[in-house]
């Protein structure tokens, strides 16, 4: 079958989906978007979370035919600046996680920084309040890590709310 739907910002079709395709094959394989990650094809472990129509998901639950018409945003999307590759620079939360020291293996973290920058944008996007240790926790219950204890993700969360309440700040 062939499916068409939205991928951060730009309209996109692929051809020859099989019925039980997931929607993180599509993007991984099809539309070469490797962002999202493959760990444990039961959404369970949060690496392969993207926006899916505003909310966040494991794409490796959503069958690709259900992306028909939809809009999906991956982890590509959180960097900022035009065009792909090299010439976008890393986004706020990124940023945050690198400086941190969140990145180990790099395998969860697709899914973190997209759960990340959604708990910011309901919390300090919204012009609320930036979001406490519990509140982080809550966002992040979904996401598995195995390297790095969770501490340095938090830091790195307190990092980005930071950095976007200023940023939120200089802008009004």
């Amino acid at each position: 079958m062939r499916v068409s739907f939205n991928v951060n910002g730009e309209d996109v079709t692929a051809d020859n989906v099989w019925p039980g395709e997931s929607l993180l094959y599509v993007l991984r394989e099809r539309l070469g978007l490797p962002g999202s990650k493959n760990a444990c094809e039961q959404g369970e472990c949060g690496s392969c979370t993207v926006y899916f129509d505003g909310v966040t998901a494991c794409s490796c639950m959503i069958a690709a035919g259900q992306a028909e018409g939809r809009e999906v945003r991956t982890v590509e999307s959180l960097a900022e600046g035009s065009g792909k590759g090299g010439d976008r620079a890393l986004g706020t939360v990124q940023e945050a996680f690198v400086e941190a020291g969140a990145v180990q293996c790099g395998f969860c973290t697709p899914g973190l920084l997209v759960q990340t920058d959604d708990l910011l944008e309901r919390t300090v996007g919204a012009g609320g309040q930036a979001p406490g240790d519990a509140e982080i926790r809550e966002a992040l219950a979904g996401n598995l890590c195995r390297c790095t204890g969770y501490e340095k993700i938090i830091d790195a969360v307190h990092l980005a709310a930071a950095r976007r309440a200023e940023a939120a700040g200089s802008s009004s």
